[in-house]
């Protein structure tokens, strides 16, 4: 059963091997499963686009990527985008542990990375609020696209990009399910996907997938709130050409918290001991995350032959936030290492009060001509594209500090506070419009692949109450290139180097402030090599590789100044191994092994949130016979190597590395006899042993040191009905 559909995998033993056209026109031996899903063929993980904007079999993708299905995520009982890559190689998960979870924060090989859903960018907000978060409940698979990878996709960061794709309409006549999910702190989900024929021959497709979820937060006094629905239509059928339709709103009336909890007496202990894992900073009667998030994408297909085709795709974004929040300074305000002092007396910190109200409105587009053709022995595909992004955003802002402080042991809420008016009414404007260009050239065994890029990038930002103006125009040229050798016996080495750029927001000066001018984008460049190997007549996919990552024109703070510079460089240098095995009979592995080192050479420490490496392993095995017939059950371990979490009134502080377990059952009620047929059961927990852990820390002493706990642990179980 699928968390959040209610459809069910019906898992063959059973595979084949097919003839598959690769991005250069030959045909490969490239492994699919016989899955069913009530029907509808699943894309096997060893196929992926992201990396070349073309479907390519990874053993040919001369790049790390990773592909997280659908299968894999029903067998995880995933729920979100921070859950799904936790078994990835290179990831630090959990930014803001289990308690900012309106977001999707995480870091890949050491840096942020942003998310396109559909091949267009989920455009962050150039003030901070007003964020897409996408329902994992509504994709249909997730690629972990590693290293810089602006060449096709413009403007990104060195350490890659997430690209999710949603569930659309497809060649079934009719089909559907609905389920219901309950769990720990009050968790509720009932989610349902329809679909089908709109017209008997097919030549018209809907689906229709909706969401209503909610729980309590790990925090007390603070609960989360999701209404989804997406709606599509696609037109065309199995022809030549196809134009869907695909529409979503979301509406989070509640999100949790942001909340934190000082340093001292979570990390590190303090004189009273530890603060509870469930303090709440804030106040619940000035606690408010609203999101209301529209969408409407469009996806047009054309084969002009068996050779040439265009493809178009654009969506417009409305996203508006109202945030109202009380939070923890993170400094204690006592000396809360004197023994002497009584414990009720420690533990006493300072608190701010902010507000925002933010409106953002995205368009994005992407079209592209792709053609194969050869000249001599080689054998190309070509692919030339144009996009487009703008996006316009305001924002309302408010700070201040007149709110009473408060214990972390004995917290008094419901006092009186000063409500701030507003500090700052930032109007900003971004356009980027690129060009690209690639070539896939196959020479019998060797995929060479280049990747050229030209962006034109521009943003202005007002401030109408601070009477403040900035504006960057900058122009960038980005490329990759990369070779690749496919053994016969399934083995291929490969290398290949690629660079990005990221624009940054910031005042420089170079002349120690005489004159200013607004920051040039980040650049990041990669060289990475490694090997793919696909087991042949198998479901079985292995993946190594180690990288060299620069970032440079990073920026760089001066003391007292009101500007940096831009003399900043960070490395990050690695070694990852992946293994995946997905529904061979009867059997899902997901393993991964990674160490990396990131060093920021202004500061001499790491980036923010970059960690040592991680290891994980989850298996699910479903019994293919017998009286168990139907019968799932598996599990998994994570470990996550220590991390950086900035500095403290004490130096540097290091988040410990810490090891947890999953676990995960399901049975197809369909073998009780034939009136069960479409029913089934999953149950699945994290942190099983609910070990206690500091996710992650930022701290910037002697002003802030905050820290956010792990999820504890956190068990759910559904019934779902499909057909």
């Amino acid at each position: 059963m699928l968390v959040g559909t209610g459809l069910s995998f019906k898992s063959t033993a059973a595979t084949s091997v097919a003839l598959v056209q690769d991005s250069a026109g030959a045909a490969v031996k490239a492994e699919n499963e016989k899955v069913d899903v009530v029907g509808r063929a699943r894309t096997a993980i060893t196929m992926a686009s992201s990396g070349t904007k073309t479907n390519t079999p990874l053993v040919n993708t001369a790049q790390s990527i990773t592909v997280i299905s659908r299968h894999e995520m029903d067998n995880r009982g995933v729920l979100s985008l921070n859950q799904a890559i936790r078994y990835i190689a290179g990831v630090l998960p959990d930014q803001r542990g289990a308690t900012a979870t309106r977001y999707d924060q995480f870091t890949l090989r050491g840096f942020t990375v942003p998310t396109f859903l559909d091949g267009l960018k989920e455009q962050s907000s150039p003030t901070g609020y007003a964020n897409a978060q996408t329902d994992t409940s509504r994709l249909d698979r997730i690629e972990v696209l590693k290293g810089p990878s602006s060449a096709l996709y413009g403007q990104s960061s060195p350490g890659g990009l997430v690209a999710l794709s949603s569930k659309l309409p497809t060649a079934d006549k009719f089909y559907g399910g609905l389920n219901a999910t309950g769990g720990s702190f009050d968790l509720y989900r009932v989610d349902g996907d329809v679909g089908g024929f709109a017209t008997k021959d097919g030549f018209v497709r809907y689906r229709l997938y909706g969401t209503v979820n909610g729980s309590h937060s790990q925090l007390s006094q603070t609960v989360n709130r999701r209404y989804s629905i997406s709606p599509a239509i696609t037109f065309g059928g199995d022809g030549p050409t196809t134009f869907t339709l695909l529409g979503n709103y979301q509406y989070d009336p509640k999100s949790g918290a942001y909340g934190s909890v000082p340093l001292q007496g979570s990390l590190k202990k303090a004189a009273f001991g530890y603060v509870p894992q469930n303090f709440y900073d804030g106040e619940h009667s000035y606690e408010e995350f609203n999101r209301n998030h529209g969408a409407i994408t469009y996806i047009f297909n054309h084969e002009f032959n068996k050779d040439w085709s265009v493809a178009s795709r654009g969506r417009y974004d409305d996203i508006r936030t109202k945030y109202k929040s009380i939070y923890s300074d993170g400094v204690f305000l006592d000396s809360n290492y004197v023994r002497h002092m009584e414990q009720e007396q420690l533990g006493n910190f300072s608190r701010g009060i902010n507000f925002a109200n933010e409106r953002m409105q995205n368009l994005a587009f992407d079209s592209q001509v792709k053609g194969r053709f050869n000249t001599s022995i080689l054998h190309h595909q070509l692919m030339v594209g144009f996009d487009y992004q703008q996006s316009h955003a305001t924002e309302l802002y408010g700070w201040g500090a007149g709110v009473p402080n408060i214990n972390v042991l004995h917290p008094v809420y419901g006092q009186s506070y000063t409500v701030p008016t507003a500090s700052n009414n930032y109007v900003t404007n971004q356009h980027q419009v690129g060009l690209y260009a690639q070539d896939q050239i196959r020479i019998q065994n060797l995929y060479l692949t280049g990747s050229l890029r030209n962006d034109w990038y521009r943003s202005e930002q007002n401030d109408y109450i601070q009477k403040t103006h900035s504006k960057e125009d900058p122009e960038q040229i980005t490329f990759r290139a990369s070779g690749l050798y496919h053994f016969d016996f399934g083995l291929s080495p490969y290398i290949s180097y690629a660079t990005s750029f990221e624009p940054q927001a910031g005042v420089v000066s170079n002349d120690g402030g005489v004159h200013t001018h607004q920051a040039d984008p980040s650049m990041g460049k990669q060289l990475e090599g490694g090997f793919k190997y696909q087991v042949p007549g198998l479901p079985v996919l292995l993946s190594a590789a180690g990288f060299h990552i620069e970032q440079t024109g990073v920026l760089v703070s001066v003391p007292n100044a009101n500007y940096s510079t831009q003399s900043g460089k960070v490395h990050s240098d690695g070694f990852e191994f992946e293994a995946h095995v997905e529904a061979y009979k009867g059997l899902d592995v997901t393993a991964a092994v990674s160490t990396q080192r990131v060093k920021d050479d202004s500061t001499g420490q790491p980036l923010i949130g970059a960690n040592k490496g991680n290891a994980s392993l989850f298996a699910f095995y479903t019994m293919q016979s017998g009286r168990m017939k139907g019968f799932g059950f598996g599990g998994g371990v994570r470990h996550v190597a220590s991390s950086y979490g900035g500095t403290a009134s004490y130096g540097a502080v290091t988040v410990p590395a810490y090891t947890l377990f999953d676990g995960s059952i399901s049975y197809d009620m369909a073998n009780l006899g034939s009136s069960f047929k479409g029913w089934k059961l999953q149950a699945s927990v994290r942190n099983l042993f609910n070990k206690r852990y500091v996710a992650s820390c930022y701290g910037y002493a002697p002003y802030d040191e905050w820290c956010w706990y792990g999820e504890r642990r956190n068990a759910q179980a559904s019934i779902g009905y499909s057909w």
